[in-house]
């Protein structure tokens, strides 16, 4: 059997319905539109976990948060000890050639866990640059790469501009564009596509930071979202349920109360982030097509988790909302496997777990048994599965000093708060923006009843104590990581 290559490119904090193939008003992704007409979308893609840590614990592990046990962000972990079995490993194992360009967000920052090389850039670390006291070496090879170039200084960096990388200022990035980081990483893949092993396939998991702040596109890219008309707030019937976390005029804060006007920057340079990447996905595949590759691979594209982007007044993400937690997934199969299905929309309920399933199924290699996630490969050979990959989602994250809970089908949205039993419940059919909470009007006692319920069965038995005497109890101590996990590093150590 001829094994095909496989892509898989994650970036990082993009929101699911940011594709115009998904119906954005205003992104325009001519090229990721292209990958999905090659492929299938999943028009109901999720991040359990929406940070950045944990999200891609689940999608290296191909398990749920409950079998990997971080539920929370939570940085300096080992995670060679914690998660032994990757999908970057099994690749490797079925003789594949494994590299890894960009973003991988583990400890030891220059852990391969089962690739051959890495290529690294993280973004703006904070505790990598205060433990390594600067020294990007250690923990970067894009800053060290910039000090080179013609007409750069020695102490050049990517905060030069003095934008933090977890705020909603934005700006136009203020080198040449060829010095940005996503020009970068295309730059550094085209480049490995000589170098790589022509005998073996490849895995190569391309890991872009942007659009994750800061929102620093090229002046183009600003400009083109810039012109848009002003940013117009819509706030829902519930906005008040979480006023004691929010922090008004903080241009870093998770929630709280922002002009309109500085919305409207930061929604430019986080498109304009976008738009930058779509180029750099079709310059790849563009050189697929030059090295020969593009008809021997499997292309996957997804995010770690989502951005609010001012929805209810909230930024970031590792809230439950459909800005954080719902994500892009796409799937486009070999173009010479002739069973591969074209611009096909499924609306199934699926998850980062699933991506290491389902790019292991698809080079015809085993999934290990410690994956509980599920394999999509029949919908890109155009079966119909018997029964759904799942009949709901749980999601969840330690947020605000508490667990935020939620149990989606991509239709209904039940969330609860840990600390005080904050409990919403929205109709995403009919209202997807989740302006509507439906758990206290008594026409939908029934619907709430219902999803209470299968919040309830995913929780029993939690270490937790979540629940009690077949109900939820609110005020339990959280942590980021689960015991059976936190007893793996312990062993590993």
């Amino acid at each position: 059997m001829t094994r095909p290559n496989v892509i898989l490119i994650c970036v990082d904090e993009w929101r699911g319905d940011a594709l115009s193939c998904a119906g954005h008003p205003d992104v325009e992704t001519p090229h990721l539109d292209e990958l999905a007409r090659t492929g299938v979308r999943f028009s109901n893609g999720y991040s359990a976990t929406p940070t950045c840590v944990p999200a891609r614990v689940a999608l290296f592990t191909g398990q749920s948060q409950e079998a990997h046990g971080r539920v929370g962000y939570d940085e300096a972990v080992p995670f060679a000890t914690a998660h032994p079995v990757t999908v970057q490993g099994e690749f490797r194992r079925g003789g594949y050639q494994t590299q890894a360009i960009g973003k991988m967000h583990v400890w030891p920052e220059r852990a391969r866990l089962g690739f051959d090389d890495v290529v690294l850039h993280d973004g703006f670390l904070h505790h990598s640059r205060r433990a390594h006291r600067q020294q990007f070496g250690f923990f970067d090879d894009y800053v060290p790469w910039l000090r080179r170039q013609p007409g750069i200084g020695p102490d050049a960096d990517y905060f030069d501009h003095g934008v933090n990388c977890n705020s909603v200022v934005a700006r136009p990035w203020d080198k040449a564009e060829h010095l940005h980081p996503t020009h970068w990483l295309g730059t550094q893949t085209v480049e490995w596509l000589y170098r790589r092993d022509p005998t073996r396939p490849f895995f190569l998991y391309l890991s872009f930071h942007r659009p994750h702040p800061p929102y620093d596109p090229p002046q183009w890219a600003f400009d083109q979202y810039d012109a848009l008309p002003p940013y117009q707030r819509v706030l829902g019937d519930w906005e008040g349920e979480w006023d004691e976390f929010r922090r008004d005029g903080d241009y870093q804060a998770a929630i709280g109360e922002l002009p309109d006007r500085v919305v409207h920057r930061a929604r430019a340079g986080y498109y304009g982030l976008m738009a930058q990447i779509d180029l750099q996905v079709n310059r790849i595949r563009e050189a697929l097509v030059d090295f020969g590759l593009y008809d021997d691979t499997v292309i996957a594209f997804t995010s770690d988790h989502g951005e609010m982007m001012g929805d209810h007044r909230m930024f970031r993400k590792a809230v439950p909302y459909e800005g954080s937690a719902k994500v892009p997934f796409i799937v486009a199969a070999a173009a010479a496997d002739g069973t591969a299905v074209r611009g096909r929309v499924v609306d199934q309920v699926v998850e980062l777990r699933d991506v290491m399933p389902t790019l292991l199924d698809l080079a015809g290699l085993p999934i290990p048994a410690s994956v509980d996630g599920r394999s999509l490969a029949p919908y890109l050979r155009g079966e119909q599965p018997a029964e759904p990959i799942r009949e709901w989602l749980h999601g969840e994250h330690v947020y605000w000093g508490q667990s935020l809970q939620w149990v989606t089908d991509g239709k209904v949205k039940y969330v609860w708060g840990s600390a005080k039993g904050v409990e919403q419940l929205f109709d995403l059919d009919d209202d997807p923006g989740e302006l509507r909470n439906l758990a206290g009007d008594p026409a939908f006692a029934d619907l709430r009843a219902r999803w209470r319920g299968r919040l309830i069965q995913d929780l029993t038995g939690r270490e937790e104590g979540f629940v009690a005497d077949g109900d939820l109890v609110t005020g339990r101590p959280v942590a980021t990581i689960l015991s059976h996990t936190r007893q793996r590093i312990a062993d590993g150590g």
